[in-house]
């Protein structure tokens, strides 16, 4: 085979002087050979500068087009992308075991009557089957964890009666030569039934205690202690309690650890101005060991000042709020009291070390108001805004029910809503014998005298009549109390009634009081479409929408549950 000069036109110079330069000293065959070789290298060089060549339009600069390459697993062969072992996945899977020394099986121990868990050596944590606390408590039970690095965990699904949980954990750690490798692994928890401390010691004496809360506020009605207790059962405050125990002018709270009580005296603190003294009495002592067990006890008390309650501020607080009053309505009591001035709208808060610092006590409470008729409403002078609630200052001409021949002219924060024919509650200063030494101070300082009555609220009697009778649309949840059976009984069943009758009728008037605890739907009310047609304006009542639809499943839906999850 013979190539003349025309067969290599196509080289670029360099080379075409090369293959000259062979052709006048070698064979023809030698040539060629030679002539296939300058060509293969001159193909790729071309190749390698036309993917140089290729420009970047956004952004102007030189790409060079990149391919990754494959590599062959040095054990099986099989094409692979390159790592630093240089080993597939499956072949790097059998020569190392990252879950060399991790715990596979390990035993944990469940209290089943207050469904919490041992963390060793003596904390208990209380989870939900499947929750995200148990699965953080499963996680920090596991030993050597911190030898690799944890990549997800989630449950596995058992039997809840199979005393069983798994796990899925995943992993990550480098093996050889710097080989990431992840992997997952499954964990099996054995569940053990085991008392704890506090439960332990209920099983065997209820009445073993260790700290108990004697909750007291010296006052003639429980309205602040039906409130109170709504917000315990929404913020779950006494789920801790080992018994609940209802006494005179007060609620009992038994626990099983001195901490659970101070929690417990703690959230007190936030929603009720209290004051409190702990004591503490000595039950055994070990010589030997130096051991002392106790038993402790709080005695809380609450401000005596309630909502509604007409107060004769002394003349020093009264300087101390700005000349506030000194005839105030306390209108909202939680961790602060807030007061009013039912002539000027002026209004002040006293928080509870303020509050205990003097020690006032209401000059009338909620048991002395009286009902008044209200004949003439005069326009509004003004207007205000306290926590909420919105009050507008009138001039009212008003009876009392049982006396009708004798108007007064009063005035009153309640003009937004009054009109004439309505009924109102108000406090009789006219005819009122009042035991208050601040109010007697203040009836010889004043020069015109002190107003004949001050009303607090709007009475609703007269429509609450016409559906007397009828369940209400809403329902509250009670703590599992207990009766003071050792005191003689002196708590009034009736009575009781009556006041949670009233507690009730003040959730439907005010929307602030409802504002911070959980109402429910009643399953036996049924709303009527004639009685707003026929009924005009009736009392207020607590909307549908603010109502919370209780979950309870029969035991047929149980039944069928079961059966659901068989299949």
């Amino acid at each position: 085979m013979y190539l003349n000069n025309t067969s290599s036109s196509f080289l670029p110079p360099t080379l075409k002087n090369a293959f000259h330069q062979r052709n006048k000293k070698h064979s023809p065959l030698c040539s060629a050979f030679f002539f296939l070789l300058l060509h293969r290298a001159a193909f790729s060089l071309s190749n390698k500068l036309s993917e140089m060549s290729v420009m970047d339009q956004d952004s102007g600069m030189f790409k060079v087009q990149q391919t990754i390459g494959s590599v062959l697993c040095c054990k099986c062969g099989v094409p692979m992308p390159p790592n630093a072992a240089n080993m597939c996945v499956n072949c790097l899977r059998s020569e190392v075991d990252i879950t060399e020394g991790l715990q596979k099986s390990i035993q944990i121990f469940y209290c089943p009557e207050c469904g919490c868990y041992l963390q060793p050596p003596k904390t208990w944590i209380k989870a939900q089957w499947e929750s995200k606390e148990l699965l953080t408590f499963c996680i920090k039970r596991l030993k050597n964890l911190n030898k690799v690095k944890l990549k997800n965990a989630e449950f596995v699904w058992t039997e809840p009666h199979s005393k069983r949980i798994k796990v899925k954990i995943t992993v990550q750690a480098e093996v050889l030569n710097g080989a990431v490798l992840e992997q997952s692994y499954p964990v099996e928890y054995t569940v053990r039934d085991n008392l704890c401390e506090s439960c332990s010691r209920f099983q065997a004496n209820p009445d073993q205690w260790v700290a108990s809360v004697q909750l007291r506020q010296h006052v003639s009605h429980r309205r602040t202690f039906f409130y109170l207790e709504q917000l315990i059962l929404r913020h779950d405050a006494a789920s801790r309690a080992i018994r609940i125990q209802q006494v005179d002018q007060g609620i009992d709270f038994f626990f099983g650890n001195k901490s659970h009580a101070n929690s417990f005296v703690e959230f007190l603190r936030k929603v009720v101005p209290i004051e409190y003294r702990q004591d503490q009495q000595l039950v055994s002592h070990d010589v030997k060991s130096s051991l002392y067990n106790y038993k402790y006890t709080y005695s809380v008390k609450i401000c005596p000042v309630c909502r509604e309650d007409l107060i004769c501020l002394p003349s020093k607080v009264a300087s101390g709020l700005g000349n506030l009053g000194p005839l105030v309505v306390c209108t909202k009591v939680s961790d602060n009291i807030t007061l009013l001035d039912p002539r000027t709208l002026r209004c002040a808060y006293l928080d509870a070390r303020q509050y205990w610092r003097s020690g006032f006590r209401s000059a009338l409470t909620s048991r002395q108001l009286v009902k008044y008729l209200v004949f003439d409403v005069q326009a509004p002078v003004g207007e205000a805004t306290v926590g909420g609630q919105k009050y507008a200052l009138s001039y009212v001409d008003i009876a009392r029910e049982s006396d009708i021949g004798q108007l007064f002219t009063v005035q009153t924060h309640l003009g937004h809503i009054l009109k004439p024919g309505d009924q109102a509650l108000g406090y009789d200063i006219y005819g009122a014998n009042v035991n208050d030494d601040e109010m007697e101070k203040y009836r010889l300082r004043v020069k015109n005298g002190l107003p004949e009555a001050i009303l607090i609220k709007k009475c609703y009697d007269e429509q609450r009549e016409r559906k007397k009778g009828k369940p209400r649309a809403f329902t509250t949840k009670k703590l599992p109390m207990e009766m003071d059976e050792s005191r003689g009984g002196r708590v009034d069943p009736e009575k009781m009634e009556n006041e949670y009758e009233e507690f009730l009728r003040d959730l439907e008037e005010n929307p602030e009081l409802r504002f911070n605890i959980s109402l429910y739907k009643n399953k036996d009310y049924q709303e009527s479409e004639t009685a707003s047609m026929t009924d005009g304006e009736g009392a207020p009542t607590v909307p549908i929408e603010e109502l919370l639809a209780e979950l309870e499943l029969s035991e047929e839906e149980e039944d069928d549950n079961e059966e659901d999850m068989d299949e």
